[in-house]
């Protein structure tokens, strides 16, 4: 055997065991105590409760919640989720059902993690002496974005979406790389996956990135040739395609208006669900979805632009060393597309972390092997007083009552949580692992090591565990804990052909946790007339409204309603039995006939019912 051969057997195992620590960390950070708290109100619960339909059901082609077809997502994430409430035993191993719902989420950050450190393990790029170091501090800086920390354990779809449009586009790149040993069919299977998780958006991310890095890599006919995105995209859309045909042709116009009307082309030219931003929104997403190492990341970007601008075609824009500059392109695409996109949520810059990681992995390599250690030396000043100003606020959480900033952090649904959250020590923990975080910082600009973001990110990781989990075990006690106990009772008090009701604060895991059909309205006057209406001549899969029965003297509803709303006018003087409070809300057995007299009075004085207009999206 020669040193060649040597020399490829030692990079192996290298990165074997690089692979071997960046899982055990990503397993860590992601899956530690996943189950242990419940599903957070208002998305997660209807995002699990329809993939544990389809697990009851066995119908796996539409999504359904409470009763309806759920349209705003493809069926991925639906069936990742149902096959994992599919298993033996799981309501024992699960009793919260949030484990089953976290686990796409939570599996997809730790499959970016490896797919990160894979690839920059395998090139390590033209100025990197130390890859597996590199490899870690990749995965890590994707694992440790704060988007990246609580999207990993949400039931929503934009963990996953993250996933299959990030594995997808390392995949395209390492096929640019070496189209010899990696086939360029399988990062367009992962695109069909990205599109069965969130839709056509991938499609426009993934053409809009490689047309930029075709156009930055000066030769976009071997970019064209080794991806051969015409094939390619037929594979795309043989893989995906069918389900949108099938549910196209079984739910109709509904499908098309929800889906593809609503949901996607609305979703980006105009406002939906209020959630207005300005233009320049996602500039501030970019600076804090990857702090504290923003400047570092700024950092990866201006050696990228650099590269892009020489006009020579240098070392740097070789396929193996292009890394860099295709993860500038990737999160530069996304920065364009999204701010031009109507309705703007934080979650939308997910797809953009793993290119992050990338450039803030790149970030000192690049810089101190041509000679701007003073540029880099100044980044990582700057992250180090990030990271002690966060230090220093959460020291300074022993006076913020002194200064009356806890009303800034207290919820009217978490009743007493800046109190519970200052007396927990959560946040004295959280100020020593960032104080930890800057002093070996600061010990590093002495001391240089390579890789020495490392020391950075271990007291962070730490604080995951030490403060994150706490703190979400913290918000379940006070906010989720009071809904589980509202649904025991509903169970344990409901009479047959009972309907349950919730008015005023809509929290769909109380459909989750009751496995039943919940009508949901507003507090409004209008909101008391539709519910009436609905419980009289509404149907759903699963439940079937119902007249009055004149025969009978009780015909009664449970109703879950919360003190703001009970103390509004046309909600008092109902007479309700009052069965038991949990936090905010009160558990009533309510008179229908009572209700109905009430609805009456509403109705003679104007108020009309419009429950019957159609709605984009409705639970």
């Amino acid at each position: 055997m020669d040193s060649s051969d040597e020399k490829v057997i030692l990079l192996r195992r290298q990165r074997q065991r690089g692979l071997c620590l960046i899982l055990f960390l990503g397993l860590v950070l992601c899956f530690w105590q996943l189950g242990s708290t419940g599903l957070v109100d208002e998305t997660p619960p209807k995002f699990a409760a329809a993939g544990r339909a389809m697990s009851i059901t066995g119908d796996w082609l539409t999504p359904r919640a409470n009763g309806i077809p759920r349209f705003d997502k493809p069926p991925l994430l639906y069936w990742l989720m149902g096959m994992v409430y599919s298993s033996p035993g799981q309501e024992l191993w699960d009793p919260l059902g949030s484990w089953a719902a976290r686990f796409p989420s939570a599996l997809s950050s730790v499959l970016v993690m490896l797919f990160l450190g894979d690839t920059v393990m395998r090139w390590p790029q033209k100025a990197e002496t130390f890859p597996r170091r590199t490899g870690v501090i990749a995965a890590l800086a994707f694992s440790l974005s704060p988007l990246v920390l609580i999207w990993s354990r949400i039931a929503v779809s934009d963990a996953l979406l993250c996933c299959t449009f990030g594995v997808s586009m390392l995949l395209q790149w390492r096929r640019y790389v070496n189209p010899t040993r990696f086939s360029w069919v399988y990062a367009w299977i992962a695109l069909a996956l990205a599109v069965l998780t969130k839709g056509p958006v991938a499609i426009v991310l993934m053409g809009m990135t490689l047309v930029l890095f075709a156009w930055t890599q000066e030769d976009f006919a071997l970019l064209w040739n080794r991806l051969r995105p015409i094939p390619g995209l037929l594979i795309t859309a043989c893989i995906s395609l069918p389900w949108y045909l099938m549910e196209l042709l079984k739910e109709g116009q509904p499908f098309w208006d929800s889906f593809f009307g609503y949901h996607n082309f609305q979703r980006f030219t105009s406002v939906v669900n209020s959630h207005q931003q300005p233009w320049w929104f996602f500039g501030l997403i970019f600076i804090i979805a990857s702090l504290p190492f923003t400047p570092l990341l700024i950092l990866g970007m201006g050696k990228a632009f650099k590269i892009i601008g020489q006009k020579v075609k240098s070392a740097e824009k070789q396929p193996e060393n292009s890394l860099l500059v295709f993860a500038a392109c990737w999160l530069l695409c996304i920065l364009v597309f999204f701010t031009c996109a109507g309705t703007k949520l934080p979650s939308y810059w997910l797809p953009a972390t793993p290119a992050a990681a990338i450039l803030i992995a790149f970030s000192e390599s690049y810089t101190r092997k041509h000679k701007r250690r003073q540029v880099f030396l100044f980044a990582w000043w700057v992250s180090i007083i990030l990271v002690l100003l966060i230090a220093f606020f959460m020291w300074s959480s022993i006076f913020w009552d002194q200064f009356g900033l806890t009303q800034y952090i207290n919820d009217p649904e978490i009743p007493g949580f800046a109190e519970s959250l200052i007396s927990s020590g959560i946040l004295i923990r959280a100020a020593t692992c960032f104080s930890l975080s800057a002093c070996l910082g600061i010990v590093l600009i002495f001391r240089p090591r390579p890789g020495g973001l490392l020391a950075l990110q271990a007291p962070l990781a730490v604080f995951h565990l030490v403060v994150l989990l706490p703190l979400f075990g913290l918000v379940d006690e006070l906010r989720q804990l009071p809904l589980r106990q509202v649904s025991n009772l509903l169970l344990a008090s409901q009479k047959p052909d009972e309907s349950i009701l919730m008015v005023g604060v809509s929290k769909p895991s109380i459909h989750f946790y009751t496995k039943q059909v919940i009508l949901y309205e507003g507090n409004t006057a209008r909101n008391l007339v539709n519910l009436t209406d609905r419980l009289g001549i509404e149907k759903r899969l699963g439940w079937s409204g119902k007249l009055i029965d004149r025969t009978k003297r009780n015909n009664t509803a449970l109703v879950v309603i919360d003190n703001k709303t009970s103390q509004l006018p046309h909600w008092r003087g109902l007479d309700p039995v009052l069965l038991g409070q949990f936090g905010i809300y009160k558990v009533w057995r309510l008179n229908r006939r009572i209700l109905e007299r009430r609805a009456i009075e509403l109705i003679v004085g104007g108020v009309k019912p419009n429950w019957r207009l159609p709605k984009p999206e409705w639970f």
